[in-house]
């Protein structure tokens, strides 16, 4: 099957929204998907973490076969994603990294993404979430761009053989921080057909030069995924709707004319001690924000 999405500019049905379990970690992961399925999500951003399918723990093939049936039966479509804080290393944020100067510090965040392959693949997800990690100290960027690329090699292939497109988030504060630098590691991997760009609105509003709906059409031909939330130029915080600066129609309006046909998944992981309130309020603020449909009425 081809990896790619549909090419931009051409007709595209509505825009399908999901919603993340990192902000629902206090939710049991059948109980969080049920929820979704009833507030009418069409879909989930699904965090291997330690409480919801623990990539680590005993029978993972028949959880991960639990969850599929769990998805089928409620009509949720799946995108995986693998920014758990500790789900590696209890005592560091986000470690061990694609950039760690240890090769098997480098080996146990590739496994991860092996699994999360593996995992997506048995899901039926859309693609596998992933970001570079912060650029050890002491580390020349030259060096910390090869890690990168060798490290990304090998989930790259599994992606391939699995079917499923490899999504890197460009993330704040990281190697990969920006579109520019997305370009920069398909340029340094030979552009292969599996990574695609996990596109996160709000880091656009935050440090992008270009604004949220233009970094959406130039983003367009690798869309794989797509994150949503709020935020403030220059300050790193994902924020409910409405409590940053996003002008959200022109954004929805941009993504449903690329043909993108994947997630577009609600991001606020810090808001988990209320998460049920903000997926039911997210839900119809971006429907109500989004693009009518031609040939429907609003």
């Amino acid at each position: 099957m081809s990896l790619n999405a549909r090419p931009a500019g051409r007709p595209s049905a509505p825009l399908r929204f999901g919603y993340g379990t990192n902000g629902l970690a206090d939710l049991r992961l059948d109980d969080a998907l049920a929820l979704l399925a009833d507030l009418g999500y069409d879909g989930v951003g699904l965090t291997l973490d330690h409480m919801h399918l623990d990539p680590f723990a005993p029978l993972l093939s028949a959880r991960t076969r639990h969850v599929a049936r769990r998805l089928h039966a409620l009509g949720l479509s799946v995108t995986v994603e693998t920014g758990a804080r500790y789900v590696l290393d209890p005592r560091r944020k986000h470690g061990p990294s694609l950039l760690d100067p240890g090769p098997e510090d480098r080996a146990r965040r590739v496994d991860l993404l092996l699994r999360a392959v593996r995992i997506a693949a048995d899901l039926g997800a859309h693609a596998v979430h992933c970001f570079s990690g912060i650029t050890p100290a002491g580390t020349h960027p030259d060096t910390a761009w090869k890690r990168l690329a060798d490290a990304l090699a090998p989930v790259l292939d599994a992606a391939a053989t699995a079917g499923v497109p490899l999504a890197v988030e460009p993330e704040p504060g990281h190697l990969l921080a920006t579109l520019a630098d997305f370009h920069r590691l398909r340029s340094l991997l030979g552009d292969p057909e599996p990574l695609g760009l996990t596109l996160d609105i709000g880091h656009c509003q935050c440090l992008e030069p270009l604004p949220p709906a233009d970094c959406v059409r130039a983003a367009a031909p690798w869309l794989r995924h797509v994150q949503i939330e709020d935020m403030r130029r220059g300050v790193h915080e994902h924020l409910p709707f409405g409590d940053g600066e996003i002008d959200f129609p022109p954004v929805l309006a941009a993504l449903a004319a690329t043909g993108y046909q994947g997630l577009t998944v609600v991001e606020l992981p810090r808001h988990s001690h209320a998460g049920p309130h903000f997926a039911e309020l997210s839900l119809p603020f971006l429907r109500h924000a989004a693009p009518t449909p031609q040939g429907s009425t609003p």
